[in-house]
């Protein structure tokens, strides 16, 4: 099987270097027993720059790999990084809630394990240029896919001052909104905003002192707009209850999330195919109302006090795992 990308590889292979996959050990202990078998297919649905991929293709010689990503930069890193493994591997670019129409193309029907790394990638926040961080400034773009039209510029060009302000809301939690999303619209009709660092400065300007204290004020507005621009949340929607469709029976996932709006979306979508169906009073459960999977974790894990001193990306994650347990009618 070969590895299947477009676009050409750039001389970026030092950053592996400097990707610590979060919480190793424990995907792949998690992972491991539904792997084991030749011929296994694990969908890593966020490759990013294959940290996991690499260390699961290692220590699984009869494993087959399918990595899902939307950002081409990531796809062409992860291809020169798992070339020695290329007859096991296939490398697509999509985004991780084309996951039936993935397989679809590959001939697969069922997986034996999957993988979501959610969130911004080590790669997408290090390059500057990308526009993700309000610490450096560059062009306010933030699309993990660069062929895709919408960027934060965009947004904040032409969405509405109530559209800002519910974005900011949602995906921000973030309770200056209202008076964000004015001073947006305001200087706008001036001139658009075209950098962080000038979107960075309005934020500060429209900050009272005392909630500066509290953190950088513009952290909450930048997660906002990531989010609408990769119409994140929405994916993963979508993604969770499709990537289960595709386990086999006895197969696992394992989802590790970095903030509670997509925890939560995780967390509903696993507990309400882990829980039995069967109507209120029916004295004897019936096969079909018996629960599609199993919890492999109570709650969410957290990363550990070591883990987090030795790869700091891993402070706000969230891991949550299951196993199928039975096919649906």
């Amino acid at each position: 099987m070969g590895i299947s990308t477009r676009g050409s590889t750039p001389d970026t292979m030092a950053e592996n270097d400097i990707h610590t996959p979060v919480l190793l050990e424990r995907t792949v202990e998690l992972l491991a027993p539904a792997l084991q078998r030749d011929g296994a297919v694990l969908v890593d649905a966020t490759l990013g720059m294959a940290g996991h991929a690499e260390a699961f293709l290692e220590r699984f010689p009869g494993l087959v790999l399918v990595g899902i990503d939307r950002d081409r930069d990531a796809l062409a890193i992860a291809t020169a990084r798992l070339a020695r493994f290329a007859s096991r591997v296939h490398l697509v670019h999509a985004v991780y809630d084309e996951f039936a129409r993935v397989l679809s193309d590959l001939g697969i029907p069922r997986v034996a394990g999957i993988l979501f790394d959610l969130g911004v990638s080590s790669l997408q926040l290090d390059r500057v240029e990308r526009g993700f961080s309000y610490s450096k400034d560059a062009p306010l773009d933030m699309r993990m896919d660069a062929g895709a039209e919408r960027t934060a510029a965009v947004i904040l060009a032409t969405y509405s001052e109530s559209e800002l302000r519910r974005i900011f809301y949602e995906y921000g939690d973030e309770k200056l909104a209202p008076r964000y999303a004015s001073r947006i619209v305001q200087r706008r009709d001036a001139r658009p905003l075209e950098t962080s660092a000038e979107l960075v400065e309005l934020i500060i300007a429209a900050t009272p002192a005392a909630a500066q204290r509290a953190g950088h004020p513009a952290k909450r507005v930048f997660q906002a707009l990531r989010i609408e621009v990769n119409q994140e949340l929405a994916v993963l929607e979508r993604a969770i209850p499709a990537a289960v469709d595709a386990l086999e029976v006895g197969g696992r996932m394992v989802v590790l999330a970095y903030q509670s709006l997509e925890d939560r979306i995780v967390k509903r979508a696993l507990q309400a195919r882990a829980a039995s169906t069967a109507p209120r009073g029916l004295p004897v459960e019936l096969p079909q109302h018996r629960p599609e999977l199993k919890l492999l974790v109570r709650g969410a894990e957290l990363a550990s006090d070591e883990e987090k001193a030795r790869n700091p990306r891993s402070a706000p994650v969230r891991l949550r795992a299951v196993e199928r347990l039975r096919d649906v009618a």
